[in-house]
C-alpha cells in the first residue's frame, strides 16, 4: 500500500466494487461530472469497466483509497493515460460523498504524485476537471499543480456546458510533503 498522511492507496478488492458502484457510479449527477461519457446503468454483477481492474493494462493504474486510521474505503484514485515515452500521465480521483471536504483529496493527490514521480519516474502529471470542482482544484493546487489553461464549454454536464480546467505539475516543481 502507498501511504500518505491520512489515506492509503491500495489495490482494488472485489468487496470494494459494490460500494463504489452504489456510492459513486450509480449517482447520476455525480457520475456525469466525473466521467467524459454519458451515465448509463450497469447491470449488478456485470463487469463494470470503470471498476474491474485489468492488471495487464500498463497505461492505467487504479487504486482504492482508504483511510489509514481504520482502513475504511473512501474512494478511487487513478493514474491513467500513462505515456512511457514522454514520461507523463493523468490523475483521476473520486471520493465517496461522505468523504469529501475532509482533506482526503489533497492527501490522495500527494500520494499519486509520489507514485508517478518517484515510483514510475514520470516527468509530468496532469489533471483535467470541470471548473466548479473546487475540491479537486484545491487538492491539485495544494500539491503544486499550476493552471495551464481552460477549455471553454468543453464538458457536457447534466444539461449544460462547463469549462474544463487543465492543471500540470512537473517533477522538478514537485515538493513532496516531508511527513
Amino acid at each position: 500500500m502507498l501511504r500518505g498522511n491520512v489515506v492509503g492507496l491500495r489495490a482494488r478488492y472485489e468487496d470494494d466494487i459494490p460500494i463504489l458502484r452504489a456510492e459513486l457510479y450509480d449517482d447520476v449527477a455525480g457520475s456525469a461530472r466525473a466521467e467524459s461519457r454519458p451515465w448509463r446503468p450497469v447491470t449488478p454483477g456485470s463487469e463494470d469497466p470503470r471498476l474491474v481492474v485489468d492488471d495487464k493494462e500498463e497505461g492505467h493504474v487504479p487504486f482504492s483509497v482508504v483511510e489509514l486510521a481504520g482502513g475504511t474505503l473512501i474512494g478511487t484514485a487513478t493514474l491513467w493515460g500513462i505515456d512511457n515515452h514522454n514520461r507523463s500521465a493523468h490523475i483521476g480521483l473520486g471520493l465517496l460523498p461522505a468523504s469529501r471536504g475532509k482533506g482526503y483529496g489533497t492527501d490522495a493527490v500527494a500520494v499519486l504524485c509520489h507514485y508517478g514521480f518517484v515510483v514510475r519516474g514520470l516527468h509530468r502529471l496532469q489533471i483535467e476537471t470541470v471548473s466548479d470542482n473546487t475540491g479537486m482544484l484545491r487538492a491539485a493546487e495544494r500539491n503544486g499543480f499550476v493552471r495551464e489553461g481552460v477549455l471553454r464549454s468543453a464538458a457536457w454536464v447534466m444539461g449544460e456546458f462547463l469549462d474544463d480546467v487543465l492543471l500540470g505539475l512537473l517533477a522538478e516543481d514537485w515538493k513532496p510533503d516531508p511527513a
